[in-house]
C-alpha cells in the first residue's frame, strides 16, 4: 500500500514540475516574441505600406501598430488611391514626425481590367498607383527620401514604378525597399507549381521566366543604386519550398533582377505555420525584421 502511496506522489510531483516547466517555456516564449521599444533617431523620412491583390490596408495594420508599439514612430496616416489615380488623405502628419508611416489603400487592388495579363496591368497601372501615392505625399510634405514596404501584389507593382520612372528615384529616393512575399516570377496554381523553378546558385537567374519576371530585366540596368533591399519570403515547410502560394525561389529570383546594383541585398526566409502566405504581414518575426532593417 505505502508502495502505490509513494508511487502516486511521485507522479502527482512528476506531473506538476512538466506543467511548470511548459508555463515557463510559454512565458518565455511570448517574452521572446515581443518587440521591445527601440531607441532610434528621428529621421524625416516617411514609409510607405502597400497591400496585396483583393486586400486593403488592414493588412498592414498589425506591422504598423508593431512599430508604433516598439515607440519607433510617432505619425501615421493613410491614404487612399482611386482607379483614377486620385489620393485622398485621412490625416495629417506632424510637423515634425518622427519616422512617418503611411498605409496606402488602392481601391482597384485586383487590377480587374487586366486579369488576363497582369504583367500588363502591373506596368500600365499598378505603376501609376505607386507613382501617384508617393508623389502627393512628397508634394504635400516635401521629403527628401523615402522607404517602401510592399507585400505580395504591391511588390509587382513598386518593382514597375523602379522600371517605369526612373526620373523619380532621382526625385523621390528610396532609401530601403522591404519585399514580402513577392510573386516575382510565377505564384503557384497558376503559373507555377512547386519545386518548378530553379535559380542559378550563383546568379538567381531563373530557368524559366514569366510574363511578369521579363518585364522586369531592364532593371538590371537601371535599378537605383542607393537602395537597401530586405526580400522576406515564408516556408511552409511542407516539400513545397513555398508559402502555399510563392513559391521560395519566385521570390528569390528579385536578386537576379537587382545584382549589382544595390546598396545592399538580403534574402530572410521566415519558417513555420505562420509563413503561410497571408499570414507574412501578420507575423511577429518579420515585424522585428522590418523595424531592425528600417532603422
Amino acid at each position: 500500500m505505502k508502495h502505490k502511496k509513494g508511487g502516486l506522489i511521485a507522479a502527482v510531483v512528476a506531473l506538476i514540475i512538466v506543467i511548470a516547466g511548459g508555463l515557463f517555456a510559454l512565458r518565455q516564449s511570448k517574452q521572446n516574441n515581443q518587440i521591445v521599444a527601440k531607441n532610434v533617431s528621428s529621421k524625416n523620412v516617411p514609409t510607405f505600406f502597400f497591400h496585396g491583390w483583393g486586400s486593403s490596408y488592414h493588412a498592414e495594420e498589425d506591422m504598423v501598430n508593431a512599430i508604433k508599439n516598439a515607440k519607433v514612430t510617432n505619425s501615421v496616416i493613410r491614404i487612399n488611391v482611386t482607379k483614377n489615380q486620385k489620393v485622398i488623405f485621412h490625416g495629417h502628419l506632424k510637423k515634425k514626425a518622427k519616422n512617418p508611416i503611411i498605409e496606402v489603400n488602392f481601391d482597384d487592388n485586383k487590377l480587374s481590367a487586366y486579369r488576363n495579363n497582369y504583367a500588363k496591368g502591373y506596368n500600365d497601372l499598378g505603376s501609376k498607383y505607386v507613382k501617384a501615392a508617393i508623389s502627393a505625399v512628397n508634394k504635400k510634405y516635401h521629403y527628401k527620401n523615402i522607404n517602401i514596404v510592399a507585400h505580395s501584389m504591391g511588390n509587382l507593382e513598386t518593382a514597375y514604378y523602379f522600371k517605369r520612372y526612373p526620373e523619380l528615384q532621382k526625385r523621390y529616393p528610396v532609401d530601403h525597399f522591404i519585399s514580402i512575399a513577392g510573386h516575382y516570377d510565377g505564384i503557384i496554381g497558376e503559373n507555377d507549381s512547386p519545386n518548378r523553378l530553379k535559380l542559378n546558385a550563383k546568379t538567381s537567374k531563373p530557368n524559366i521566366m514569366q510574363p511578369e519576371y521579363r518585364g522586369l530585366l531592364s532593371l538590371r540596368k537601371t535599378f537605383p543604386r542607393n537602395t537597401r533591399i530586405l526580400n522576406i519570403f515564408g516556408n511552409l515547410e511542407d516539400g513545397t519550398n513555398s508559402d502555399g502560394d510563392v513559391s521560395n525561389n519566385s521570390a528569390k529570383s528579385l536578386k537576379y533582377l537587382v545584382a549589382g546594383r544595390t546598396k545592399s541585398y538580403r534574402n530572410l526566409m521566415i519558417k513555420g505555420k505562420n509563413a503561410q502566405h497571408s499570414k507574412l504581414h501578420n507575423n511577429q518575426e518579420v515585424n522585428k525584421a522590418i523595424i531592425n532593417f528600417l532603422w
